[in-house]
């Protein structure tokens, strides 16, 4: 019965300590990174570094030329949903690539 004990006393120390040195160490540090680029994309939107709104009213404004027969294929395509996609994954991309830890 102590053999029995002792295997069990090993399997859980080394869950333990597999769940201590690893899975609470990597919570943490990318728990930090998240914290930081959200924080930063929040400082750049309101310090108006990012120049979200005039963009938008010219791309509007650009986009009305466009058709109605040309309209009915990207909305059955879902264009805008794509394009609106693929515009924040390559600012995302852009703002990773810039963090020091990961980049």
């Amino acid at each position: 019965m102590p053999v029995l004990f002792g295997i069990f006393l090993s399997a859980l120390r080394t869950a333990l300590g597999f769940v201590f040195r690893s899975l609470v160490i990597k919570f943490v540090v990318f728990f930090a990174l998240f914290f930081v680029v959200k924080e930063l994309v929040n400082v750049l939107v309101s310090s108006n570094l990012y120049p979200g709104a005039t963009q938008v009213s010219a791309l509007s404004s650009a986009l009305s030329g466009i058709p109605e027969s040309v309209w009915y294929f990207l909305d059955l395509f879902s264009i805008s949903t794509g394009l609106s996609t693929v515009i924040s994954a390559y600012a995302t991309r852009f703002i990773i690539r810039r963090i020091p830890v990961i980049g």
